[in-house]
């Protein structure tokens, strides 16, 4: 396994392009190629295939070192941004996405709007002026989770929304529907 584990992209900047295709995968291989070419790529990194294939070898231990290249990358995030994950007034929300050097069924996992909570959604909220849109971006966070990460079936999830839902359309909801559907879902 190579030292690099983590390989940044965003701006018009990246550690990797195309021809790493089998380290990055697809998705990471993709973000970096564009991110060199100028293109808008919000910042972001990449965690390699090596990692995943290390994962699996050894039943769920990450790489010695793998979480302080975590810790570091996320900070650089945060500097680009300026917002800071965890941080109730400004957060700083991240997307994770599954890849792989070819595209397989059902590895498309993924979770958006990482660093949402009951705390972090009030200052969504606010700093948006559209309490709307954070909370229907909370719940959908807690749906992809429980879906994702705790292996909850959607049907759970899609259970409350239809409850919740009478027969109306998203659009026809709430900020309140959708915090309703949040506070339901966990």
């Amino acid at each position: 396994m190579s030292d690099k584990l983590v390989y940044a992209f965003g701006a018009t900047s990246a550690d990797g392009d195309s021809s790493l295709k089998a380290l990055l995968g697809g998705k990471g291989a993709n973000l970096a190629e564009m991110s060199k070419l100028g293109l808008p790529v919000p910042p972001g990194f990449t965690l390699t295939t090596e990692v995943c294939a290390h994962y699996f070898a050894t039943g769920g231990d990450w790489p010695v070192g793998l979480g302080n290249k975590v810790t570091t990358a996320l900070k650089n995030l945060e500097s680009q941004t300026g917002k800071k994950f965890g941080d109730p007034n400004n957060p700083l929300l991240v997307s994770v996405r599954s890849g792989a050097a070819v595209s397989m069924p059902g590895m498309m996992d993924t979770i958006l709007n990482l660093g949402l909570n009951d705390e972090t959604v009030r200052g969504l909220a606010e700093k948006s002026n559209n309490p709307r849109f954070a909370y229907d971006a909370y719940r959908r966070f807690v749906k992809m989770f429980g879906d994702v990460v705790l292996n909850m079936h959607y049907s759970r999830f899609n259970r409350i929304e239809s409850k919740i839902k009478n027969g109306r359309t998203d659009a026809e909801l709430t900020a309140a529907d959708f915090q309703d559907m949040a506070s339901q879902f966990k």
